[in-house]
């Protein structure tokens, strides 16, 4: 049985916060950058994967206040995240190599399978790739130093990934997950905050994705 204090599930908020601090920054200044497809695809992506984050925090908190034990919003989590990260990596390196002239972008979703062999490819996939363009904007930027908060926020959140993929009920365990879930998501905020202030959002990219 999980180990859940309520204590534990408010904090679970935390983290999706906090990445959902560093969406809304990312999308504002991205916006005029992508066509209306590679948006399409990151905002979904990112909107995704805030919504896998509050439903499971309220799946602990509904739990640990004994109100009830909706297994639904936990069992969805993974999958929803992972599919979430990988349309945001596509989205925003769509911005990079696709011409952005307005045009869609096509994108099949990935179909759902049982397992989390499959989720945790399609996270790794869509984190390495929005954490390696937002590596190359960095170095657009001449911010190169920010690579390693963003590499950090890439590790952090693999970590994350694989925990959230283990079945473990001790408190201890939980603890640490959160822990490393802030970590990594507090270093993605704080890259995607020094990236604006250095003038992401008034950097210019040719058709090619090139300053």
């Amino acid at each position: 049985m999980n180990d859940f204090s309520i204590s534990m599930a408010l904090v679970d908020y935390i983290p999706v916060a906090l990445f959902a601090a560093a969406a809304v920054i990312l999308l504002r200044d991205l916006y005029d950058k992508m066509s209306k497809g590679a948006f399409a695809l990151f905002s979904a992506g990112v909107i995704d994967v805030t919504l896998a984050g509050a439903l499971k925090a309220t799946w602990k908190l509904l739990y640990a206040a004994g109100a009830c034990n909706f297994e639904s919003l936990d069992h969805m989590f993974f999958p929803v995240q992972s599919i979430g990260f990988l349309l945001a990596g596509i989205g925003i390196l769509a911005m990079l190599v696709h011409k952005q002239s307005g045009a869609a972008l096509a994108a099949a979703a990935p179909p759902v399978f049982s397992g989390t062999f499959v989720f945790v490819g399609l996270m790794v996939a869509g984190l390495g790739i929005m954490d390696t363009v937002l590596c190359i904007l960095c170095v657009k930027l001449k911010k190169p130093y920010l690579i390693a908060i963003f590499a950090l926020s890439f590790i952090c959140s693999l970590g994350m990934g694989y925990l959230s993929a283990q079945d473990f009920a001790q408190a201890s365990m939980n603890w640490i997950a959160e822990g490393i879930n802030i970590l990594g998501q507090g270093s993605l905020l704080l890259g995607v905050l020094l990236a604006h202030k250095a003038g992401l959002g008034k950097l210019r990219l040719t058709k090619a994705g090139a300053a």
